[in-house]
């Protein structure tokens, strides 16, 4: 009983004591708010938005000392830490609503530089001051100006959309109209789309010509409803709007930066910009890419996502979220953030939403021509971090999409005939190993031209790495052939975010015409470098890929290197360079016989021709003879010299040289075959091992030390008949015709 007692008058303290510091609390939380609130009413700048909130219209603005110095102060706060939401909505409303003229306007709309967000209601109320008041037409475009600088910043795009008709209705005005285009193509959705809009536009261009703004907008509706616009728009047209972020742009930067966050406007490079001055000092702004953003305001992300019509990009987290709302997504409006998300290259890939390609495709083409092609600091600022890290993120998505961006690939073709082979070289043969089939047409004006002059005056390492991004164009190629082509093998699609579409004839003239090209630039590489044993090694991945050409990638075309590949990969001084060549050559034999095989069975099968049959028949024989059977010259087989020449070398059994005992690349082991087989004799004899059983234990070594390349083409070309004696009677088996 008297353990219930205190149990019972603990709990009544406990109760009172925390009563007590409740009420406590609540005290101090009003002193708190009382001192906050003091602070503010004495804090300048609040004053100066309750002057500007408050002035009345008709205040004049000329000799008002209270108005200077309340927006200087404004303009003080703006330019070091941005502007509050409250504080852009007080000064854009007092601009638009021209309650102090027209004059002061310009002045601030220049400082009007957010911190976080713009509120929505802000902008739309300044929007509808466009048709109510009585503002300059300079004026108006320097407000557009602004919404497009910070469009990304606007905390929702809803109520915008809502006022999208109101916003078309200033297409008509001729001097707004690219900046109004520029405004509606980033709030079009396909609902926004209609009959009388298209026909406007269309009204618009035939007064104004082919205007880049017009066509760009025009196709974004063609896109949405391709119904209504019969319009042909051209594929590749140059960017259709400027970049207006001048005034604004160096503040945001300074103001995000200082702030300790990131710059997330929407100057979008859909929109390319033309200001040569700032184009020379730039510091590399558009490479920024910004992080997916939401749209939605944050009232709105309170919600659940079941409940409303469409999903932020921003609020999935996973695939499993990506599939439930895959249709419900918005995308952010600014597409350059997709390329660091692989949730939304995940969403880009599986949806294949034409709009969103077309954005994003217009926003890339802008970075990469401004930062990189029309930069006339000639290219010393591009070595950034900055710069690096921009092309990374851009490769990884080609990688992840595993195609490139038809944007990236017209920038290429421009760029390679004024790069100079150096600057952010493994980034460009990165993006240039992504490009899709070039037509045989004009694969030699766009690529090859500009890829020899390199070629030629560069260094071996260059010329690797150009051998490495050819290689991996190749395969790409084969590939999109491969998964791609059609059952009939008549119509290949080889780009499924692309129109481009092409043959079967066209697509093996195309890799063709690669091929060879890789053969020239091979055949006087290896000159210029004196046989360079790494770009000889680059040579032949380059033909391990077209070697089998044929069986694994389902592709009916068989071309052989050219003799200034195979005879220094033959002749090498390394025994790695001797095993992949005999490699290729097994790999050639093995396609070329089910290539014939399938020929006979069929009358659908691709025919070879017979010089490929001559020129493979001529290389195994060189192999042989020089490999195997000691004949390293001998008629009829592409090497000719005379015998008084080589009797003037002085070269001892000079028709040896080659063979698997004395060949460079195999003599330390056939010398330390010879210590093994015969370890108590003092003179080396090398040709002592060409005897029936010590040649059959040394192929045997040689095999065990992993050259298999040459186990198979010595099993596949070569029958031994080894006889008691001291010779081996063999036989070549090729293809003949």
């Amino acid at each position: 009983m008297a353990t219930k007692l205190n149990l019972s008058e603990s709990l009544d303290s406990d109760s009172s004591s925390t009563n007590d510091q409740s009420v406590s609390n609540r005290s101090s939380n009003r002193v708190a708010e009382k001192e906050r609130r003091k602070n503010e009413a004495e804090d300048p700048f609040v004053l100066a938005l309750k002057y500007f909130s408050d002035v009345e219209a008709g205040t004049p603005w000329q000799g008002n000392d209270d108005f200077e110095r309340n927006l200087v102060l404004v303009e003080k706060v703006a330019y070091s830490r941005g502007l509050s939401p409250e504080a852009i909505s007080i000064m854009l409303e007092f601009a638009m609503s021209l309650r102090m003229g027209t004059t002061p306007v310009v002045r601030v709309l220049k400082c009007l530089i957010p911190a976080t967000v713009v509120p929505q209601e802000a902008v739309v109320r300044a929007v509808v001051w466009l048709g109510i008041g009585k503002i300059p037409i300079t004026t108006q475009i320097l407000f557009i100006k602004w919404v497009l600088t910070i469009f990304d910043m606007i905390d929702a795009k809803d109520q915008l959309r809502a006022v999208y008709g109101f916003i078309f209705s200033f297409v008509t005005e001729e001097n707004l109209c690219p900046y109004i285009c520029h405004l509606l193509y980033l709030l079009t959705r396909k609902e926004s789309v209609r009959v009388f809009r298209v026909r406007k536009l269309l009204d618009l261009q035939s007064k104004l010509g082919r205007q880049p703004f017009l066509l760009h907008l025009l196709s974004l509706y063609r896109v949405f409803c391709p119904e209504l616009v019969t319009l042909s728009i051209p594929s590749r047209m140059r960017s259709g709007f400027r970049n207006h972020n001048s005034p604004w742009k160096s503040a945001l930067i300074a103001v995000q930066k200082r702030n300790g966050s990131q710059v997330a406007s929407s100057i979008s490079p859909a929109v390319a910009i033309k200001d040569k001055t700032n184009s020379r000092k730039r510091k590399h702004w558009q490479l920024e890419m910004p992080a997916v953003s939401s749209a939605v305001n944050k009232e709105a992300q309170t919600e659940p996502s079941s409940s409303r019509k469409v999903v932020p990009l921003v609020q999935l987290h996973s695939f499993a979220q990506l599939l439930e709302n895959m249709h419900r997504v918005e995308l952010p409006a600014q597409m350059g953030s997709l390329l660091g998300s692989s949730l939304a290259l995940q969403y880009l890939d599986c949806v294949q939403d034409e709009s969103a390609l077309l954005r994003l495709n217009f926003w890339l083409g802008y970075a990469l021509h401004e930062e990189f092609l029309f930069c006339s600091d000639g290219g010393a600022s591009q070595n950034s971090e900055e710069a690096l890290q921009f092309l990374d993120k851009l490769i990884s998505a080609h990688h992840f999409l595993q195609e490139g961006f038809s944007s990236s690939e017209a920038f290429l073709y421009k760029f390679l005939n004024v790069w100079d082979g150096s600057l952010l070289c493994p980034q460009i043969l990165g993006l240039l190993s992504n490009i899709p089939v070039v037509p045989s047409s004009q694969i030699g004006r766009l690529l090859f031209e500009p890829l020899m002059q390199l070629f030629f005056i560069s260094s071996p390492y260059f010329k690797c790495g150009l051998m490495e991004c050819l290689n991996n164009m190749l395969l790409k190629w084969l590939t999109w052939h491969s998964v791609y082509a059609l059952e009939d093998d008549l119509d290949i699609s080889l780009n499924s975010h692309t129109s481009i579409n092409m043959t079967l004839s066209g697509f093996k003239d195309s890799v063709m015409e690669l091929v060879h090209f890789v053969g020239r630039l091979a055949t006087i590489g290896l000159q210029l470098e004196g046989c360079h044993s790494l770009l000889l090694n680059f040579i032949l991945d380059f033909y391990e890929t077209v070697c089998d050409m044929f069986l694994k990638y389902g592709l009916p075309l068989i071309v052989m290197p050219p003799p200034g590949v195979f005879y220094p990969a033959l002749f090498a001084t390394d025994p790695v360079s001797v095993d992949r060549l005999a490699y290729i050559m097994y790999r050639y034999k093995v396609n070329l016989t089910s290539a014939k095989s399938q020929e006979k069975l069929t009358e659908q099968a691709f025919h070879i021709s017979r010089q490929t049959f001559r020129e493979f028949n001529n290389y195994a024989v060189v192999m042989v003879n020089c490999l195997w059977n000691s004949k390293m010259i001998h008629p009829g087989t592409g090497v000719q010299l005379g015998e008084e020449l080589l009797l003037k070398s002085n070269v001892p059994q000079y028709w040896t040289s080659f063979d698997l005992i004395h060949h460079p690349a195999f003599m330390n082991y056939a010398v330390d075959f010879h210590r093994r087989c015969w370890p108590g004799r003092k003179d080396m004899d090398l040709n002592s091992i060409k005897h029936s059983k010590p040649w059959g234990w040394y192929l045997e070594y040689l095999f065990t030390q992993g050259y298999d390349g040459l186990k198979q083409f010595v099993q596949s070309n070569i029958s031994r008949q080894l006889t008691a004696g001291d010779g081996q009677g063999d036989n070549l088996s090729t293809h003949q015709r």
